[in-house]
């Protein structure tokens, strides 16, 4: 079995002010083939490094205040180049400490926005709890495996040394589709599996008619008991 040497470093800055106190985390990675380089606020990604890509990513939506980082995929690189240099030092010193293997949780899937039938949305598959990472995430259309518009994140350490990763899916509701997203990491012996069925429940029109039918009704029996009472009173 290959083994994969990997090595994470993770920094913490607590902020304070009067009013308000914040936690930002940066977290350094490497393997032999791999790496990762991130910042976080008050437990969001707000900026990573996408070494296939060789440039830098905001992954924050729109409508919040976007943090920069000017010259920090640069510094991400030179990060990488001292992380690889220390790599097979930390393996020999810790080679005879087993790995601890933490499952991750049951992945959730939900939607970035409310499920309109033939309108573009983003299903969202998170999992969290696990150690070490990362994890990796399988997307499934109706029993057919998915690969295009598919994305995921850099994993994300808590205050607890476990992880958590979000993949991402592009796709137009329509309904009856099923999707899965399913989850592998080397404490599970099967992937988990989390399913969602595109149910949008259509306006009903049959209790409309009933009370527009008895509204009709109602209104000619009004109708006609006026006329015999006016007709009551001609005949006295």
């Amino acid at each position: 079995m290959l083994k994969m040497k990997l090595l994470l470093v993770l920094s913490c800055v607590l902020c304070v002010s009067a009013d308000v106190r914040h936690g930002d985390f940066n977290i350094g990675g490497c393997s032999q083939t791999d790496g990762e380089f991130m910042y976080a606020l008050d437990g969001e990604e707000v900026w990573f490094a996408d070494f296939i890509n060789k440039k830098g990513v905001d992954p924050q939506p729109s409508f919040v205040d976007h943090m920069t980082y000017p010259g920090g995929y640069e510094a991400a690189v030179g990060d990488q180049q001292v992380c690889k240099s220390n790599l097979d030092v930390c393996e020999k010193a810790f080679k005879d400490i087993p790995l601890k293997l933490d499952p991750p949780s049951s992945p959730m899937i939900y939607t970035r926005d409310d499920v309109e039938l033939g309108e573009k949305n983003i299903l969202i598959c998170h999992v969290s709890g696990f150690y070490p990472a990362p994890v990796k995430v399988h997307w499934t259309k109706n029993g057919e495996k998915v690969t295009e518009g598919t994305t995921i994140n850099v994993p994300y350490v808590n205050t607890e040394g476990v992880f958590s990763q979000t993949s991402r899916l592009d796709f137009v509701p329509q309904q009856g589709d099923i999707y899965s997203c399913a989850v592998e990491h080397p404490a599970l012996k099967e992937p988990l599996t989390r399913m969602w069925v595109v149910e949008v429940q259509q306006p009903s029109v049959g209790p409309a008619v009933f009370c527009g039918l008895g509204l009709t009704i109602g209104l000619l029996g009004v109708a006609a008991g006026t006329f015999f009472l006016i007709k009551g009173n001609e005949c006295r």
